[in-house]
């Protein structure tokens, strides 16, 4: 029979993965406790959670929804989940290893937006800003087109208004 400690980290497990499209395993060991828990807080206030648990209760609980990380499962792993913002979580993660002189947390994989990443891309994916900053360039770049567009046109009514009078 299995442990039920096991069973309760398991079952904890599935439910923090019930409509997670987007999460990294991330080797963190040789992190301090106060480095880990501010690694927790800057993951938090990203929209994000880390969780710490075996890597067999971590495979299976992956695996029930059609993931497949063993590869990645090898040694000290942990998940950090990303609910609101990937690309803030997975800048956090960056962040927090470039501040150590160690390089910890270490990415291992990913799965982004439903698809399975390798390394390369959530290091790319942490170059990027935050959704909010993303999405904020993206209406700049739209407005300014916009009242170019405006400017055009405005300009053209102008001119048949003169051929016409």
């Amino acid at each position: 029979m299995a442990n039920e400690k096991n069973q309760q980290t398991l079952s904890s497990l599935q439910k923090s993965l019930t409509d997670i499209d987007t999460f990294y395993v991330v080797d963190y060991q040789g992190l301090t406790a106060g480095q880990l828990g501010k690694l927790r807080k800057d993951i938090r206030e990203k929209g994000g959670q880390l969780i710490v648990a075996k890597n067999t209760l971590i495979n299976l609980a992956l695996q029930e929804g059609g993931r497949d990380f063993t590869d990645a499962l090898k040694g000290p792993s942990a998940l950090v989940l990303a609910q609101d913002d990937p690309a803030g979580v997975a800048k956090a993660l960056s962040e927090s290893a470039k501040s150590n002189d160690k390089g910890i947390p270490t990415i291992k994989g990913g799965f982004v937006e439903g698809n399975k990443v390798d390394v390369a891309v959530v290091q790319r994916l942490a170059s990027l800003g935050s959704k909010q900053q993303l999405q904020a360039e993206l209406v700049g770049v739209l407005s300014a087109h916009l009242s170019s567009f405006v400017g055009i046109l405005e300009a053209y009514k102008t001119k048949l208004e003169e051929q016409g009078a």
